[in-house]
């Protein structure tokens, strides 16, 4: 067995009565594949967010890789896709990676960076800000930005929503080589059809794991309510 690359131990998250997630066990292997799945409010993103240190626990513990999540090797060893990307105004998309590859010091040439990008079908938009693109294009970004910076672990929240059939199929392509290469990855998602790419289906309902294994896409309708 790998050695556990993210392990929650008694979890837990609250906004004053709200309990957004559950005290949760749980215990990922590195170059595990994990489809995270629930409805809206699950605690599926809390648990992203919690795992990437952006936000703070409530009660009990999450080690990445054997460190504190939030602690500086942590996040250095993580790379976080929000569902909503989060993109500066007044930068264009080849310097968005410029700018994330020197604070993470990688040494990419134009043309990698080129190649990350035209591999996200943007590379006719490299030099626009997107800023000011329509959702799909901006989670392309965001996933271009994602993926150009160094990391064991990559959590990815609702990352196909807004991808068109092309995009979608990209971004499959990727997850696959990052497994091939033996990185972790989680990703968070209502498309059903993901889990029969992953050998692992965890389940969250009301932020409490309700499955946690093998899944099929009729399965997930029934866990998630659908």
């Amino acid at each position: 067995m790998a050695d556990p690359m993210l392990v929650t131990e008694r979890a837990a998250k609250s906004y004053g009565d709200l309990v957004a997630l559950s005290p949760l066990d749980l215990k990922i292997r590195r170059g595990e594949l994990v489809a995270l799945i629930g409805h809206n409010g699950s605690g599926k993103s809390t648990l992203l967010k919690l795992a990437a240190g952006t936000l703070e626990l409530t009660g009990g513990s999450i080690e990445i890789d054997g460190e504190p999540a939030g602690s500086s090797p942590a996040r250095a060893a993580t790379s976080f896709i929000p569902d909503d990307p989060v993109l500066y105004d007044d930068l264009s998309v080849r310097e968005h990676l410029e700018y994330i590859a020197a604070l993470h010091g990688v040494d990419a040439t134009a043309e990698e960076l080129d190649e990350v990008i035209d591999r996200l079908g943007l590379l006719h938009r490299a030099d626009d800000l997107p800023a000011r693109f329509s959702r799909g294009l901006r989670q392309r970004t965001s996933l271009a930005i994602g993926v150009v910076r160094p990391f064991e672990l990559l959590l990815v929240d609702e990352p196909f929503v807004g991808l068109d059939a092309r995009g979608k199929a990209t971004l499959l392509e990727l997850l696959d080589q990052f497994h091939d290469e033996g990185r972790t990855v989680v990703v968070a998602t209502h498309d059903a059809t993901f889990v029969e790419r992953v050998s692992r289906c965890i389940a969250l309902r009301d932020g409490e794991v309700i499955h946690d294994g093998s899944a099929t896409p009729q399965d997930v309708l029934r866990l998630v309510g659908a």
